[in-house]
């Protein structure tokens, strides 16, 4: 069965899952969804008290746009890590967190991390729309760039999604995973130019010279996929320019390819999912 087929036939199912995701994180609370904003916000505060005043990090202007606001810079990459690491591991609980649906009635299991996708991504377009708005209140028309940065919002789901699968059935046979994720996306985050610009870790590459052969801390540092990704979105936003070319094209061939390894890797484990929980 393919992922179309998982998704056509369950439709109905899986927009069931996606409004009960939405509507029930927030449910009976004052402030309903403006609730999904006080995390972003509250990290944007830390995040520039410490490495925009304490620190002192100062990423370079917007080119061309000239913008110059470490805040507005930060969020550029800021919000996508936070819909992306959201995903994966929220997509571990969404099978886990499930047991006893699963075991109970039978339906195709990926649904519920579609369901975890969507719900978290109606979420991240609303952050994206305040923050486009900001963006072109303050000087910088990227509505040009809509499509562009629509397009990259989904290639950056399609690869969390396919890592999400990953990471949910590995949670499935090893529970440390759940634990190990948590550590791994703390590293992840400090390994991407979310809180400083990757031009301070390039002059100290530079300075430090090559570790083996010709390869360099920064070529290492490159292998990152959501370094492509924070580079791409700040382009289109920060900047107001077209992204690389290249860049673009290797991150849509990436995130396409690892969608379908763990649609498939989690396709051919899901008819067993009952039995292992």
């Amino acid at each position: 069965m393919s992922v179309f087929d998982d998704l056509k036939g369950s439709r109905e199912l899986l927009r069931n899952l996606t409004m009960r995701e939405v509507k029930g994180k927030y449910k009976r609370t004052a402030l309903g969804q403006l609730w999904s904003l006080a995390n972003p916000i509250a990290l944007m505060i830390v995040y520039s008290f410490v490495f925009a005043i304490v620190i002192r990090v100062q990423p370079a202007p917007g080119d061309p746009s000239g913008l110059n606001l470490f805040v507005l810079w930060l969020m550029c990459a800021l919000l996508p890590w936070i819909f992306f690491s959201g995903v994966v591991t929220d997509s571990m609980s969404a099978i886990v967190g499930n047991e006893n649906l699963i075991k109970k009635v039978y339906f195709p299991r990926s649904i519920l991390i579609f369901a975890n996708t969507l719900s978290a991504l109606y979420q991240h377009v609303w952050e994206m729309i305040i923050l486009v708005i900001v963006v072109v209140l303050l000087g910088n028309n990227v509505l040009l760039f809509i499509p562009l940065i629509a397009l990259t919002m989904i290639l950056l789901a399609l690869f969390a999604t396919g890592l999400g699968m990953l990471f949910a059935i590995a949670n499935v046979y090893f529970r440390d995973i759940e634990h190990f994720s948590t550590i791994l996306f703390q590293l992840w985050f400090y390994a991407s130019p979310i809180v400083y610009p990757q031009s301070l870790l390039a002059e100290q590459s530079e300075k430090i010279g090559p570790l083996f052969a010709s390869v360099t801390i920064n070529d290492l540092y490159n292998l990152n996929p959501f370094v492509h990704f924070a580079r791409v979105f700040r382009n289109l936003l920060y900047d107001g320019r077209l992204p690389d070319a290249s860049t673009f094209i290797g991150l849509t061939i990436f995130s396409v390819l690892t969608f379908l390894i763990g649609w498939k890797i989690f396709d051919r484990h899901q008819d067993h999912l009952a039995e292992v929980l």
